[in-house]
């Protein structure tokens, strides 16, 4: 997708206040290569989407609306997405916002010198994340495991006929760079007869990381949207348990690359999903 057709944006408190003690919001919006940044400070007892509105409305007076607005944070979501639909704007709500989270960072390290700062610790990325639920009974597969591929085989892999595929260009291991023999880590559901409803089910529900958590059981932790988490199998098996050890470490070379497969069965005949992470 072109980039000149996102915005990036981020409407939430600073730890900066004005003179009269009051709390601040700051607006930024970016594109993900930011060559626009656009920024604007907003009194909490002024924060609602029509002032959203407004600031979008100053911005189009010199750059075409975009096709898509993406947002990371929950809690400015529901504010933007109303102002977007004033608009006849798109939302789409994606922890996928590289370069408004860099930007972010570097506000924060400017905030302690403004005179506004107000001595708040400050963590622009921290959001509330609430603890991991157990997927639905009915979602369950047969059985997992973790495995591996050389990255080279991850193309041919997605050149097969497969009904749900989420591959972002950005995460093609030829476009990080790393090596066709490289071991990427992965975990392979046999879904068996619920093999279609879990890729179905991990369409919408929009996979992003999915973890290996050592502790008394161990668990393998999916992480999908902005915040969700699901504990998709806990275990106490010391085998599996090493397996998930190297899993975490095989992540280190491929810069974070993993990836999820389901299929209804091993016999490799068939997928039903596969899921760059």
């Amino acid at each position: 997708m072109d980039t000149k057709t996102i915005w990036q944006i981020d409407y939430y408190r600073r730890p900066l206040q004005d003179k009269q003690g009051q709390k601040l919001w700051e607006l930024l919006i970016c594109t993900p290569n930011r060559n626009l940044e656009f920024m604007a400070m907003c009194p909490q007892s002024e924060v609602n989407a029509n002032w959203v509105v407004a600031q979008l409305q100053k911005l189009a007076q010199d750059q075409s609306l975009p096709n898509i607005i993406q947002v990371f944070r929950p809690q400015c979501l529901g504010l933007i997405e109303t102002a977007a639909q004033t608009l006849g704007l798109k939302v789409q709500p994606t922890r996928r916002t590289t370069a408004l989270k860099q930007w972010l960072l570097e506000r924060a390290e400017k905030y302690q010198e403004m005179e506004a700062y107000n001595g708040e610790f400050y963590n622009p990325l921290l959001l509330d994340v609430p603890p991991p639920v157990p997927l639905a009974e009915n979602l369950w597969g047969d059985r997992w495991r973790f495995a591996s591929l050389p990255a080279g085989n991850i193309q041919d892999i997605m050149e097969r006929p497969i009904p749900i595929l989420g591959a972002p260009e950005f995460l093609l291991p030829l476009n990080l760079g790393l090596s066709s023999i490289l071991p990427v880590p992965g975990v392979v559901i046999d879904g068996g007869r619920q093999s279609m409803r879990l890729a179905r089910w991990l369409e919408t529900a929009e996979p992003y990381l999915l973890n290996y958590i050592p502790g008394e059981p161990d668990g393998l932790i999916l992480e999908t949207g902005l915040v969700d988490r699901w504990v998709v199998a806990t275990f106490s098996d010391r085998e599996v348990s090493a397996a998930g050890q190297v899993y975490e470490e095989r992540k280190e070379p491929t810069q974070g690359l993993h990836f999820l497969l389901v299929q209804p069965d091993d016999s490799g005949m068939t997928y039903s999903g596969f899921w760059l992470l």
